[in-house]
């Protein structure tokens, strides 16, 4: 059907990889990732940067693991992303507290987020760039298809 259809199912079978909730945990996992990518983690740039996806990409860079999200949005192969990359990454009080609402615990997360993230980037960054127009209106469309 559309590549959200598309996104939304190959997301369902990542979170069913990752998580013994199964597709339960892809409503509160896409939340996050969705809040991830729509404004960044707060703190993530001294200059206050706008956020979103380029926060994001400078946060990996700064802990060393910029070739990772490069993977995610280019054309070729996804590399992958470990649990505890992430936790380094964001900080483990960062991934508590993303982890406190979401109903799983912080190595569910941090599983399900190493397996979504690639995914949901590597979909909303078509040709291997992030497109003109954005990711928001990619996010809006996903947001308005979540169960609420």
């Amino acid at each position: 059907m559309s590549l959200l259809d598309s996104l939304l199912s190959g997301l369902a079978g990542a979170a069913q990889g990752s998580s013994t909730q199964g597709t339960n945990s892809l409503g509160p996992l896409l939340q996050i990732a969705m809040q991830m990518l729509a404004r960044g983690q707060s703190g993530t740039s001294a200059g206050g940067a706008a956020g979103g996806l380029d926060a994001l990409i400078q946060q990996f860079q700064q802990a060393g693991m910029g070739s990772q999200m490069n993977s995610w949005i280019s054309t070729g192969q996804n590399l992958p992303i470990s649990p505890d990359q992430l936790t380094q990454i964001f900080g483990r009080g960062q991934m508590q507290q993303m982890a406190s609402g979401s109903g799983m615990n912080v190595d569910e997360m941090s599983g399900g987020l190493a397996n979504m993230l690639p995914q949901l980037i590597d979909h909303l960054t078509p040709n291997g760039k992030v497109p003109d127009s954005g990711i928001e209106g990619a996010l809006a469309d996903i947001s308005r298809m979540m169960p609420r």
